[in-house]
């Protein structure tokens, strides 16, 4: 291996695991951001219902049926998002494989080509292709072409799991402090359990995201605070008193 090889090598072992980190992170703001939902949506509900009613039955089972609908309906949408997802990958693996056992050659100067394109020479361009076409072509091919690993495609199943999770999580949050507050402070402190819980979710999305933290803390706090405040106002003309 020339030196040059020696210089290269630990630069693309750092790409790899730098794509390894981004999906990781990825994974961790859409956990986030479920649970982002899971708050807002179950607090516009019980803080609805809450102005219209005290009974705690009448609140606690509107407040579970939209969790449980809330956490169900974010697993379908992401199981169904993510199939396709992997469905398109998995359609474009199959052309590569394809394309790799009809016609080497070309393929083999397509990748030499984006690693041209990415800046190394003629000379080294090639000789990267060739080495990592000797090692394993699918996987060199997916990474430079498609940025797909062909051993790490999400899981439609783990995708929906993480979702229930996440919106569970998050919805329990204020369906707990409007069950477990005195009735006179149900709504007050229900409002502050959300706002704080928004804060969290808010900064940790956008430390993910690597974006400003106080604006989309900001973002986020008003929308649930809108989110509750337009559920209390409709609640508040019903007013059924249960």
């Amino acid at each position: 291996m020339s030196a040059r090889d020696q210089e290269t090598t630990p630069h693309e072992g750092e790409q790899h695991r730098s794509e390894g980190t981004g999906a990781r992170l990825n994974r961790l703001r859409a956990g986030v951001l479920g649970a982002n939902d899971g708050i807002v949506s179950t607090a516009g509900v019980v803080v609805g219902v809450a102005a219209t009613s005290t009974s705690i039955p009448v609140i606690a089972t509107a407040g579970a049926a939209a969790l449980l609908a809330g956490a169900l309906s974010m697993a379908a949408g992401e199981y169904v998002s993510v199939s396709t997802q992997r469905d398109t990958e998995e359609a474009m693996l199959a052309k590569e494989r394809q394309e790799l056992a009809t016609m080497p050659d070309e393929e083999l100067a397509e990748l030499a080509g984006i690693y041209r394109a990415k800046g190394l020479t003629p000379e080294l361009a090639h000789e990267v292709a060739v080495q990592l076409t000797a090692h394993d072509p699918l996987a060199a091919h997916a990474d430079a072409e498609l940025n797909i690993d062909p051993d790490d495609l999400t899981s439609p199943w783990e995708a929906a799991l993480a979702s229930i999770v996440s919106f569970t999580v998050g919805g329990l949050l204020p369906l707990a402090a409007i069950l477990l507050a005195p009735t006179a402070a149900r709504i007050p402190v229900t409002f502050v359990a959300v706002v704080l819980a928004l804060v969290l979710t808010g900064w940790g999305s956008a430390r993910l995201g690597r974006s400003p933290t106080r604006r989309a803390t900001i973002r986020t706090v008003l929308g649930g605070a809108i989110a509750m405040a337009v559920t209390y106002g409709i609640g508040s003309l019903v007013d059924v008193n249960v």
